[in-house]
């Protein structure tokens, strides 16, 4: 059996831009994904600390370095500019596995950079 687990988190993102007009996804600088461990095209859950709002998209990866973080489509209509995001993976784990099992959490600090990983 399986179980499905919190995989990795980036905690505390800070919305720069919203973008109805693109087709989809949001947009994460690249380094981000990277300390996350969280691939571009990959399947993530967004909570809005602001008003509450969850919806599920995929990441792509914005200019590394650039602190980005911009949520488009029909998604950016959830999400204003400056409010408070979490962004989350899960995935499944072996339940042999599960009981060990540590995610990646990523802490952003101003501008979105890396202030911590845990």
């Amino acid at each position: 059996m399986h179980r499905i687990m919190l995989v990795s988190k980036i905690h505390r993102a800070v919305t720069q831009e919203v973008n109805l007009q693109y087709e989809g996804s949001i947009a994460i600088d690249e380094e981000i994904l990277a300390a996350a461990d969280v691939f571009p095209y990959q399947q993530v859950q967004v909570y809005n600390l602001n008003t509450g709002a969850r919806f599920e998209t995929y990441a792509i990866a914005g200019e590394a370095g650039s602190g980005k973080v911009a949520v488009n489509g029909a998604a950016s209509r959830l999400v204003h500019p400056g409010d408070l995001l979490i962004i989350a993976v899960y995935g499944l784990i072996e339940e042999a596995r599960a009981a060990e099992h540590k995610p990646k959490i990523v802490l952003l600090g101003e501008q979105n950079r890396i202030a911590a990983t845990l």
